[in-house]
């Protein structure tokens, strides 16, 4: 069977399972892929600005002045020995976060094509097209991204660099709006029609047996309530619905044209006004 995993209102993936799994290991499963997505969409987020501003400075001097950084005699150590392949172009970060020192265009393209990919693999758009996400493709999206990096900077990345970070799972999110985003695995619920699927049990306790089942879910932290419930129209269908009561209402008009006889009291369509005006009783007024 399937399950759509939604966080709020919106979709984020598809999972496959039966429906005589155990509710804890499709939670954990669950929560895994959904954090995961959110890992690999930082990591392509940095490495788009790898592309195009270089490696990270160390923390120290991000956001100083050329000045400033002289003044403290500060020095960027990894920034002399981390050169990306093919040697760099000069591209000035405007927030002050990395080092301008950026991958050639071809290295740049190497970085970018990758990202795309990795977006592609986790895209909320494969729930339209009714493919389910796992932790294997997370997987390879990670490693994707690892090997892009490592083509364009074979010596590694900084230890502060985020994508380094990211990559070994030693990032740091607390006091960002990623850390909100995060969910947690003892603090994950997973809620369908109203209920909360609780731990502990199978699956098959609130859906039933039949493996052709799909059904949507909420995922969210503990303390939040139980979320929403679906509409019982998706946007598509109400689209669909005002089109078609559109098309009803102009049919109408149509046909309420077609039917109009109020051209009887013309002039023109008088049998009689021929008559009348040999007769010269045409425009005749009964009041002065």
């Amino acid at each position: 069977m399937k399950i759509h995993v939604k966080n709020g209102d919106e979709s984020q993936f598809l999972y496959e399972t039966v429906t005589d799994a155990e509710t804890s290991v499709i939670l954990s499963d669950i929560v895994a892929i959904y954090n995961g997505r959110l890992k690999v969409g930082r990591i392509v987020g940095e490495i788009e600005e790898l592309s195009k501003h270089g490696i990270f400075l160390p923390p120290n001097m991000q956001g100083l002045t050329e000045e400033q950084i002289e003044e403290l005699k500060l020095k960027d150590e990894w920034g002399e020995k981390c050169i990306p392949s093919g040697g760099f172009i000069e591209n000035k970060d405007p927030i002050g976060r990395r080092n301008g020192k950026a991958p050639n265009d071809k290295m740049a393209e190497v970085l970018n094509k990758t990202a795309s990919e990795a977006k592609a693999k986790i895209s909320r758009k494969l729930v339209q097209s009714d493919i389910s996400l796992n932790q294997i493709v997370i997987k390879d999206a990670l490693d994707i991204l690892r090997g892009a990096v490592m083509i364009v900077y074979p010596m590694g990345l900084p230890p502060y660099e985020p994508i380094h970070l990211e990559l070994e799972n030693q990032e740091d999110l607390s006091g960002t709006q990623a850390s909100n985003e995060v969910i947690e695995e003892n603090l994950a619920q997973l809620w369908w029609a109203g209920k909360e699927i609780q731990r502990g049990k199978k699956l098959k306790d609130y859906v039933g047996t039949n493996e052709k089942t799909k059904i949507v879910t909420k995922l969210q932290k503990k303390g939040q309530g139980p979320p929403s419930r679906e509409p019982i129209l998706t946007e598509d269908e109400k689209k669909q619905l005002m089109m078609q009561a559109y098309r009803r209402q102009e049919e109408l008009k149509k046909l309420e044209e077609a039917d109009d006889d109020s051209y009887l009291n013309s002039e023109w369509a008088n049998n009689n006004s021929l008559k009348r005006s040999f007769q010269g009783l045409k425009n005749i007024k009964w009041r002065p």
